[in-house]
């Protein structure tokens, strides 16, 4: 059965950032793989897929976590799942690298030949066209530009099935990659693109959401 287009402004209408869930409820194995998938098929620039998702369940790490995560104080005791989103860093990145080329020729199967001219396509893209190569950090920030599209998109299927959730960018980045590199979560050339946070609220938000009139976002040329 297709979903209305009042069915998804509804559920747009029912998302807001989730300040604290209720600990009681939690999202089925069933659901939240669901919003998983929704994330893994996500597009990506190149088809490439730069991001991971950690799913932290242990309450301890959560704890160790808080105290860095400004903006999860709530999020974090209360949340049925708790995601850690990380994006690739250049060492992944460059044409060469191994994971791209696991990327080309396991993931999207593709033939030598088109390995070649692809990979000469990429290059002129990070060389010349977006100048990535300008500064190592630009490589990563690509990456989690990559990764907020599978974010949004996670959150907005979660609205559509009525998990609330809470995208989370308020933590000291260094200090919480120590934590979950002692840990042994974070590993090899990824770093922390944004935490998400899935669940049932735990009272309504109280107030309507407010947003820009529409003629003052969009600008049409005809």
């Amino acid at each position: 059965m297709a979903v209305t287009k009042e069915q998804i402004l509804e559920a747009y209408q029912f998302r807001h950032a989730c300040k604290a869930f209720d600990p009681a409820k939690k999202i089925s194995d069933e659901d939240f793989n669901f919003l998983l998938e929704t994330g893994r098929l996500s597009p990506s620039s190149f088809g490439f897929e730069p991001w991971k998702f950690v799913v932290v369940q242990n309450m301890e790490l959560r704890e160790r976590l808080k105290p860095v995560s400004w903006g999860a104080q709530g999020q974090l005791p209360t949340a049925s799942h708790f995601v850690i989103v990380l994006a690739r860093t250049k060492g992944d990145l460059l044409p060469d690298s191994a994971f791209i080329q696991h990327m080309m020729r396991e993931v999207h199967q593709m033939p030598e030949e088109v390995v070649g001219r692809f990979q000469e396509i990429y290059r002129n893209f990070q060389d010349n066209e977006f100048k990535l190569n300008e500064h190592d950090r630009l490589f990563f920030e690509w990456a989690c530009r990559q990764a907020y599209i599978a974010i949004g998109n996670m959150m907005t299927a979660a609205a559509l099935i009525g998990i609330d959730s809470c995208p989370v960018e308020g933590f000291d980045r260094a200090a919480v990659e120590e934590i979950l590199t002692d840990a042994g979560v974070l590993k090899g050339n990824l770093s922390i693109a944004c935490m998400v946070a899935f669940g049932y609220r735990a009272e309504d938000p109280g107030r309507p959401k407010s947003r820009q009139a529409m003629e003052d976002v969009v600008e049409w040329v005809r």
